[in-house]
């Protein structure tokens, strides 16, 4: 049966497989559609700590260490981002671009400590709900679980109320413009070329 996925216009949800149905609920969730999320790129354009976060901080991503997070936060940051916008047969995705380090680089350049605060609450808040929903931290819920957890949040984001509900939406905003104008989004995912040459004739446009 398909299980509910996150949708990326942020107005409700889709329908995704997850790979292998119950008896795959230890693997990653990783089978987002991107176009969505694209939309969301455009438009931004125009802590409980975790047992086992320390280590999984440096084996879930090759990025730089933490600047402003700590290492369980970020750990946390790069499974949500990951999730939002997985690497699929097309390209990777979010972990690849390396889209968590660079929203903790955003953060510990930022002169706005009420961003910053809204950033380490929210991730708090994720952490909260994930205890509440799941008895666990997110990062040791199966994936089945963080997928509940996710779809949680998102559900409120076109009239967002609650911490987990509102960092949601800044959340997937901000993965989104960071992987759209990163090396990868723009090459791999968009596959960008740039100014090319393209050879024949342009009949350019005819107003009859």
């Amino acid at each position: 049966m398909p299980e509910s996925h996150l949708d990326h216009h942020g107005a409700g949800l889709a329908l995704v497989r997850l790979p292998g149905g119950p008896a795959a609920e230890e693997e990653p969730v990783n089978e987002l559609s991107r176009r969505e999320v694209l939309e969301a790129a455009a438009a931004a354009a125009l802590a409980t700590p975790l047992a086992r976060a320390e280590g999984q901080a440096a084996a879930s991503s090759a990025g730089p260490p933490a600047r402003f997070l700590t290492a369980a936060e970020l750990a946390l940051l790069d499974e949500l981002t990951e999730i939002i916008i997985p690497t699929d047969d097309h390209s990777p995705g979010a972990r690849a671009a390396g889209v968590a380090g660079y929203l903790d680089g955003r953060l510990a350049e930022s002169l706005e400590p009420e961003w910053q605060a809204t950033w380490r609450a929210g991730l708090k808040a994720v952490e909260e709900l994930s205890h509440q929903l799941t008895g666990k931290p997110f990062l040791q819920a199966t994936a089945a679980r963080r997928l509940e957890v996710m779809t949680r949040m998102a559900a409120g984001e076109a009239d967002p109320r609650s911490p987990p509900e509102l960092f949601f939406k800044e959340l997937k905003r901000r993965t989104a413009e960071a992987y759209y104008t990163s090396k990868i989004g723009i090459h791999r995912d968009q596959e960008y070329k740039g100014n090319v040459y393209q050879p024949g004739a342009y009949a350019g446009f005819d107003p009859r």
